[in-house]
């Protein structure tokens, strides 16, 4: 199966001939709609994405398949997934979240820390949630290169420079 990542999701419905309103998680939103179709999560339904217009907090949007307010609302909360050989090839020293959870993390003496379980950002950028059982809780690791100095996809694993106090 391809795999897929998380690109957008329907927030509701926008009129009433079926529009609705995306949220984009792109880094230049309206690239949306040049990585379709887009899935569902489970890959049941695919939408072929035609943007309409900016409207608050999103993008107008008719998906294939969409005529009624109803159909678009029933569709609201739905997370968008392209298949990932659609989306741009990144720079070496940026990754997409989905390919960073699950990576063992080790430290810089080859201890076994646990795994990146989430990747968060609040604003202030990325934090990777580290679990394992040598953690008392979930460690949330800002992901900068200075506490990050290796990752290594192809073997399932990064390397944490933790700073002091995060042990």
């Amino acid at each position: 199966m391809t795999e897929r990542i998380c690109v957008g999701a329907i927030a509701g419905s926008f009129g009433v001939q079926g529009e609705v309103r995306l949220k984009s998680f792109c880094a230049e939103p309206t690239a949306i709609a040049d990585y379709g179709p887009l899935y569902t999560e489970d890959g049941s339904r695919s939408f072929k994405v035609k943007l309409t217009r900016p409207v608050a907090g999103g993008l107008g949007a008719r998906l294939t398949g969409i005529a009624t307010k109803e159909e678009a609302d029933a569709l609201k909360g739905t997370n968008l997934y392209a298949d990932k050989t659609r989306l741009p090839k990144l720079p070496d020293d940026e990754f997409y979240h989905a390919d960073l959870i699950g990576l063992e993390v080790w430290d810089t003496g080859g201890v076994l820390l646990g795994r990146v379980t989430d990747v968060q950002n609040h604003g202030a950028g990325d934090l990777l949630e580290i679990s394992g059982p040598g953690l008392k809780s979930a460690l949330l690791l800002p992901f900068t290169l200075a506490n990050v100095p290796t990752v290594d996809l192809a073997a399932g694993r990064l390397v944490a420079d933790l700073p002091e106090g995060l042990e």
